[in-house]
């Protein structure tokens, strides 16, 4: 659980309970786009404490377009926020369109929402470029009483951005998603650790990794898990944290061979030295 300090739980907890009624009214009156910009603002300064004047910039401008809103910290833009009418379904359509405003920014987050729902995707600049739904929050369903819910708001306060929550909440949805945990698996050291502990209970079976790699493939996990973009992006980062380990292991190793060489350099100096005054008394 996050340790949120209290003087922001109690602003969350605050916010909660005065903007549910505002935003359950605004959705039954169906107000349109500018109206839910304004509430969205509101909800940004009061909830999630960012300063109306100088951290929320309104029409942010990108390559001749405008995303509705953006989030700067001390002058550095760190999210940007399309807005959409409260009544609308936040469709796939829309979210492209906020992570082509993101990719055309260069800013890693974006927030998609309608004041009721608020999706934060996590847009990574490869070939192509992709996104990641990292939060999902329905906030018409929180509770101020939930410290889930409080810790979910957290992560987009300004004290949660400025010391990187969000960030460190994506690392650890990556480490335990499914994709993460496959690819581990089926990384050359888990599969030798499997391989030894299925020959210690059948010694007298021949078994290589590529059986087991076979067997859990084809066998134990979905397709899913081990095929797509995700899947392979898992495995690029699994063989990355097992190259490097291996390269730290051969550092140790030769340093200690090394350790080893300085020591032993003293005693030969010294037999060679013994054996010079044998040869002068003689």
């Amino acid at each position: 659980m996050t340790t949120i300090p209290n003087k922001t739980r109690e602003r969350l907890t605050a916010g909660i309970k005065r903007f549910q009624p505002i935003v359950s009214s605004a959705r039954s009156r169906d107000v349109n786009e500018s109206d839910t910009v304004t509430i969205v603002t509101d909800m940004l300064a009061e909830i999630f404490g960012f300063d109306k004047y100088s951290e929320i910039t309104s029409e942010f401008v990108i390559r001749g377009t405008f995303v509705d809103l953006a989030i700067k910290i001390d002058g550095v833009l760190q999210m940007l926020i399309e807005v959409k009418a409260i009544g609308l379904e936040l469709k796939e359509a829309f979210t492209k369109q906020a992570v082509d405003y993101a990719a055309n920014q260069g800013v890693e987050w974006v927030v998609l929402t309608n004041a009721a729902s608020w999706q934060v995707y996590k847009v990574s600049f490869g070939k192509p470029i992709s996104q990641e739904l990292v939060l999902n929050l329905d906030f018409s369903g929180l509770s101020h009483k939930d410290s889930t819910d409080l810790d979910s708001l957290y992560l987009l306060t300004k004290e949660g951005i400025s010391k990187s929550m969000l960030g460190e909440y994506h690392a650890q949805r990556q480490a335990l998603s499914r994709f993460f945990i496959g690819a581990t698996i089926l990384s050359d050291p888990v599969l030798d650790v499997i391989r030894r502990e299925l020959r210690r209970m059948s010694p007298d079976v021949r078994i290589d990794t590529d059986q087991i790699k076979d067997v859990l493939m084809q066998e134990v996990f979905k397709r899913d898990v081990i095929e797509g973009e995700r899947a392979d992006e898992a495995r690029r980062k699994i063989a990355r944290s097992v190259a490097r380990s291996q390269k730290k292991t051969v550092k140790a190793a030769s340093d200690d061979e090394k350790e080893d060489d300085g020591e032993e350099q003293p005693v030969v100096e010294a037999v060679e030295t013994a054996g010079n005054k044998s040869t002068l008394s003689a």
